[in-house]
This record gives structure tokens, C-alpha cells and sequence, in this order.
């Protein structure tokens, strides 16, 4: 993997048992993908496209079934648990749909939580600037059952702001916030790969998508096609044409059976 690849992905596959029965669900099927440093990718598809759980595997939170993942030169997917949690603390952010707070934690002691699982505290100026471009300061000292929905998301993005890590994994971040909200959390995300971090997001929301810089489709667990981001109507037709082809191939296939039964 070359210097400026901060992530590499090869025929990574994950597989689910069916609970009672024999047979096996491929949830994300032989994808493979690189993410340059200061760049964003986003992968959309239609809901059991496979795209989270690709996300989740390439970030080290799942383990593939097969396949190989490497983050910084280091293949994570060959790392025990608390190695790759020591791995993700030290070089990873991540900013979910529900911000993946702790409950017991202010808002501030959130956002400097990354330095002290690293061992390495985030400077109070960093965290302070963080709080402020996020619009919290006067929220900085409430743990996050006095915060709204959106106030527990900002303070997500200024965890990763504050911390600066060298890649960013954003699973639906706008989902839950409000227009204006969700314009500036992809401002934020959009500066962070400015500032070197490669940034991988996982969405359904085409217009989401289409501030990347480029978008990954996904279908049946694999990656179908790719396109440049800027074009959220391309974005949109190409998740739909990805899932009626998805769908006349499985009409077909059934007919098929039918006709020799």
C-alpha cells in the first residue's frame, strides 16, 4: 500500500448464520476499496445493501469472514479485539446516527474522551475550539440526557474535529438532524478531509452523498458501481438503477425455477 492510501480493502466478505437453520447470509460480498488520505468517499444503497456492515468490518468494530483490511500500512483484520481497540483509539474517529456518547460524560469530557483513551490528552484549547465551531460552548458542562438530538451529534463531529484523526468513519450522520444541521456536520466533514483525514460515510441520502468527492454503490453486499460526487440526481438514479436490475434478475431467476419445476 503506497504512502498517501490511508485505508486498502481486498475481497473483504462478511457472513451471518441463520439462527436454526443451516444455510449462511453474505451481508457484504468480496468488496474491495482504497480511501486516499484527505479524501471522502461515501457509500449509499438501497436499506440490506450491505453498506453499514461493510462500514463496520473496514472501521475494525465487526470481524470479516474472509478478506484482508488494512488502515495506515497496518492489517487491522488480522488484530485481536483489544489490539485493534487500541488501534482505533489512537488513529480512528467515528460519528454516528445516534452519537455514540458517553452518558456519563459532559459534553466536553466527550469530546477530550479520545486523548485519554490514547493516553495522550487533547490539548484544552483543541477541545474548547472544537466545542465552539460546533456551536456548544454553553453546553460544554451537560451530559447528554440534557442535550437534544442534534446537540448529541455536534458534539460527535467536534470529538473528531478536537481530535483530528487520521480517518474518519460516519455512519448516517445527517439522519437524524435537520437541513441547516446536516448542511454544516458535511461542511465539517468535508474540512476534515481537507485537513488530510480520509473520511468514509455511509448514508442514504443522495444530496449527502453527493458532497463526497466520490460515491460508492452498493448492492447484495457488493460494490456495484462508482461515481464522482457533486451530482445528487446521478446519485439517486444510480442507487435505483442498481436495485431494478437487483430485482429483474431475481424475477428472472425465479421464473426460471418455475419453469422447471
Amino acid at each position: 500500500m503506497t504512502e498517501k492510501l490511508a485505508v486498502h480493502v481486498e475481497q473483504l466478505a462478511r457472513e451471518f448464520k441463520i439462527p436454526g437453520r443451516r444455510e449462511r447470509v453474505r451481508a457484504v460480498d468480496e468488496a474491495s476499496l482504497s480511501l486516499a488520505r484527505g479524501s471522502f468517499t461515501a457509500i449509499v444503497g438501497a436499506s440490506g445493501s450491505g453498506k453499514s456492515t461493510l462500514m463496520l468490518c473496514v472501521a475494525g468494530l465487526d470481524q470479516p469472514t474472509s478478506g484482508t483490511v488494512q488502515i495506515l500500512g497496518k492489517e487491522t483484520s488480522a488484530m485481536g479485539r483489544s489490539q485493534r481497540a487500541t488501534f482505533r483509539a489512537a488513529n480512528v474517529g467515528f460519528i454516528f446516527q445516534d452519537g455514540n456518547l458517553v452518558s456519563s460524560l459532559t459534553a466536553r469530557e466527550n469530546v477530550a474522551l479520545p486523548g485519554k483513551l490514547r493516553h495522550r490528552a487533547l490539548k484544552r484549547e483543541a477541545v474548547d475550539e472544537a466545542l465552539e465551531r460546533v456551536g456548544l460552548t454553553g453546553q460544554a458542562r451537560r451530559r447528554p440526557s440534557a442535550l437534544s438530538g442534534g446537540e448529541r451529534q455536534r458534539v460527535a463531529v467536534a470529538r473528531v474535529l478536537a481530535s483530528q484523526p487520521a480517518v474518519i468513519f460516519a455512519d448516517e450522520p445527517t439522519a437524524a438532524l435537520d437541513l441547516a444541521s446536516g448542511h454544516k456536520v458535511l461542511g465539517w466533514l468535508r474540512e476534515a478531509a481537507d485537513s488530510g483525514s480520509a473520511v468514509l460515510m455511509v448514508t442514504h441520502d443522495a444530496q449527502a452523498a453527493a458532497r463526497a468527492d466520490r460515491v460508492l454503490v452498493m448492492d447484495s453486499g457488493r460494490i456495484a458501481s462508482e461515481l464522482a460526487g457533486g451530482d445528487s440526481e446521478a446519485v439517486s438514479r444510480a442507487v435505483l438503477d442498481e436495485r431494478t436490475g437487483h430485482d429483474a434478475l431475481a424475477a428472472s431467476d425465479k421464473s426460471c425455477e418455475g419453469a422447471l419445476r
